[in-house]
């Protein structure tokens, strides 16, 4: 007879490996959320350089000189001509629709003023509400426009002008991403956030389950009754099951997408181990607090869902407001990232990446002595798993009526559901936007290399400093002074003014000025060289105009002879890039959703069980109590916080809450119908919780639907916030008429009437069954 196991750590992990191997969510969370988040993600990122953007051409001259701008933009990789517009009007129509990106707008009679050195306007308008598309749009609108205006110079040159200085022209070198690789970017990132996600979820998951299914006796008897032995037990093969999945991730990332790591391999294996004991620390701390499996898993959300706006990643964090920098920095994901993106993109010293490191350990080592704690207080006390919170008393609920009102009290009584539908969307709508409200980036501080020394050099290093995106912070002597103040964080970028500047310029040669940046960060990356460039191209304006008016005849003979045609790139909706205007509104959408699907999904066993009225009552009696429990929720998203953050508001309210109406509804019925199938009122946050970003990245909008192929993109279609974010950004954000979004309106009710159907029959197949035993 084998004689009975020692109580140990050994019998405490075994125990829990035995639970795992037999649970049946479990392998769902830890292997089926990460497997289908980087399977969408891979497919979303396939094409990693962006192409063909929609361009509507509105060419009123319709001459040879102009159809040969119009040729030049047709031959852009970045940009596809989708239509020709008779008037700006049209154009207009067709950026709100989501048709086209940008509109190009040549005037009349601009073949006559060209050749009469009038300097005729060309306008490119691009939408910046698509922040990423339009950094796209806009170069290559740039560059094409620019390659047209250059072809037509030689008819100008034969006019006499005035002696010219020659320009001050920046070069951009990238020191890390020199292909601007936005995959390489995003998936370093995204699929380290999506890990943590479930990372948290699943260490929540083991230990709150022995409230409710399991036995805190039997747990805290097999480790004899120690906390450490107990905590330490149970998420040992969680570990190793994260340890190994963010192992493969990372060598997925370096191998079938060829991006090289450049830094210290162990360093980062150690950090992304100090971020799995972090997280699940954290969650079996939040666990441990609540008593209560479905509470815990859902303050476990409100921390780790919206983690990726405060990790620095999208939006640097030197522009975060001091809120966003200090809860940043208690979240471990966010020190792991630094180290992450310092030593594989970055290749940085193992000295330059030590602070991040030191903070990350003492994070995990602060967690998990707060959750060993916590235990020890509690695990005396709880010798007996204390007994699940009573469900609410069945009610007749008979009728669409009885059915509403039914729900509402199971929102109301039910503390997991109350967080979930009350609470998370009001905390999410203050706590999601604080990383972006600052919304553009000011003063980025860069490095500047005199090697001039002369008096135009020094009027250069005058004019980056006043200018409001970037701020001289670091005077280095040489580059490999500049590399380091890189490698410290000091600076963003490095202006090299290389010997003879000034020389060239007088001369009337052209002087290249060398930009050494970092394009790990993009929109950091492109900031930062954007500001160097209005710098650098508004002194040469100056040096042009030689002390005479910038509008005066001498300077308007300079730009006719060099640039015969005035070219104008003019952003529209959003035309500050601001990033919070960008993300935030469409972040929204998702937060109703996911918040509405969890919550509809999680109470529709119990609906199911206390109904007694028809199927389809039950049905639509639920998504109407979901509705007028969302109504507030809808308020303060789409009214009160974009003016109160100062985000572009120009849709009709009425408009804008019948469409958001009809996507609650298809997302409570499709939170009904997933939901009839699961016994367990915790299954739906483990399975769809950690989806939210790829949901994200499916809809098209924060990448290009350009850039998706059509097959991926139907995916999306499962959501119904594939269709609500473009749809309701568009009537909200730019204004769009509901003829303008009617291809959203068709899907939403699409997708509401088959989950409908859906939701009933699902609801009907239950409730025959229970009823026949």
């Amino acid at each position: 007879m084998r004689p009975p196991a020692k109580p140990g750590f050994l019998l405490v992990a075994r125990r829990e490996w035995r639970w795992l191997r037999h649970d049946r969510v479990a392998p769902i969370l830890m292997f089926g959320v990460p497997l289908f988040a980087f399977a969408v993600l891979t497919a979303v990122f396939s094409h990693p350089v962006i192409r063909g953007l929609g361009t509507v051409i509105v060419d009123a001259d319709r001459s040879e000189t102009s159809r040969a701008f119009v040729e030049q933009v047709a031959a852009s990789p970045s940009l596809s001509i989708v239509e020709r517009a008779g008037d700006l009007a049209s154009a207009a129509r067709a950026v709100r629709s989501g048709e086209a990106l940008s509109a190009v707008y040549i005037p009349a009679n601009f073949e006559r003023d060209l050749k009469a050195e009038r300097r005729p306007q060309v306008v490119a308008f691009y939408s910046q509400q698509q922040l990423t598309a339009a950094g796209v749009a806009s170069s290559g609108l740039s560059d094409a426009l620019a390659a047209a205006n250059s072809n037509a110079a030689p008819a100008a040159r034969a006019a006499p002008t005035a002696a010219r200085v020659g320009a001050l022209v920046p070069e951009t070198i990238v020191l890390v991403n020199p292909e601007r690789n936005y995959a390489q970017f995003l998936l370093r990132a995204l699929l380290p956030m999506i890990i943590h996600v479930v990372i948290a979820l699943s260490a929540g998951y083991a230990v709150g389950s022995e409230f409710r299914r399991r036995s805190m006796r039997v747990w805290l008897a097999c480790a004899g009754g120690n906390p450490v032995v107990a905590l330490a037990g149970k998420l040992a093969p969680l570990f190793g099951i994260f340890f190994v999945i963010m192992l493969m991730v990372s060598l997925v990332i370096e191998g079938f997408f060829g991006l090289s790591f450049r830094g210290n391999a162990p360093m980062v294996i150690v950090a992304g181990s100090l971020t799995i004991v972090g997280y699940m620390s954290v969650a079996a701390l939040l666990q441990l607090l609540t008593r209560d499996l479905v509470t815990g898993l859902s303050l476990t959300s409100l921390i780790v869902s919206p983690a990726f706006g405060y990790l620095g990643v999208g939006f640097p964090i030197l522009g975060m407001n001091a809120f966003s920098q200090a809860w940043g920095s208690i979240l471990p994901l966010r020190w792991y990232m630094e180290v992450l993106f310092g030593q594989a993109a970055r290749g940085l010293p193992v000295h330059a990446s030590a602070p991040a490191f030191a903070a990350l350990a003492a994070l995990a080592t602060l967690y998990t002595l707060l959750a060993l704690l916590r235990l020890r207080a509690v695990g005396p006390g709880m010798a007996r798993a204390p007994a699940p919170e009573p469900a609410p008393a069945p009610a007749a609920t008979r009728g669409i009526g009885g059915a509403f009102a039914a729900e509402w009290r199971r929102v109301l009584t039910t503390r997991a559901a109350f967080t979930l539908l009350i609470l998370a969307p009001m905390i999410y709508g203050v706590f999601y936007p604080q990383p972006y409200l600052t919304q553009i980036l000011r003063k980025i501080p860069i490095a500047v290399v005199d090697n001039d020394l002369s008096e135009l050099s020094r009027n250069i290093v005058q004019t980056l400093d006043a200018s409001g995106a970037v701020s001289v912070a670091v005077h280095a002597d040489t580059l490999g002074q500049a590399q380091a103040a890189l490698d410290r964080g000091e600076a963003f970028a490095v202006v090299g003014i290389p010997p003879g500047t000034q020389r060239d310029v007088l001369k009337g040669i052209a002087a290249h000025i060398p930009i050494y940046a970092d394009a790990t960060y993009l929109f950091l990356f492109r900031s930062t060289g954007s500001g160097i460039a209005v710098a650098l191209s508004t002194l040469s304006a100056e040096l042009a105009a030689g002390g005479a008016r910038t509008d005066g005849s001498l300077v308007k003979a300079t730009l006719a002879s060099s640039s015969p045609a005035d070219i104008l790139l003019q952003p529209i909706f959003n035309p500050v890039g601001g990033y919070g205007s960008y993300v935030v509104p469409a972040a929204f959408v998702l937060i109703l959703q996911q918040t509405l699907l969890l919550g509809s999904a999680m109470l529709t066993s119990v609906a199911l069980a206390q109904a007694t009225g028809g199927a389809l009552a039950n049905v639509l009696g639920r998504g109407v109590a979901h509705l007028t429990i969302y109504l507030p929720a809808l308020a303060l998203y789409f009214i009160v916080m974009p003016r109160i953050y100062g985000f572009s508001v120009l849709g009709e309210p009425l408009q804008v809450f019948a469409l958001a109406s009809l996507f609650v509804l298809a997302t409570s019925f499709m939170g009904q119908a997933v939901g009839a199938w699961f016994k367990r009122p915790e299954t739906p946050m483990l399975i769809f919780l950690a989806t939210s970003l790829p949901q994200f990245f499916l809809t098209g909008f924060a990448w290009p639907r350009e850039a998706i192929r059509d097959a991926v993109r139907a995916v999306g279609y499962v959501f119904p916030s594939n269709f609500a974010i473009t749809g309701l950004v568009r009537i909200d954000q730019l204004g769009a008429t509901p003829w303008e979004v009617a291809h959203e309106w068709r899907g939403l009710w699409l997708v509401a009437i088959a989950y409908f159907v859906l939701a009933v029959i699902s609801a009907r197949i239950v409730m025959r069954r229970r009823t026949h035993g």
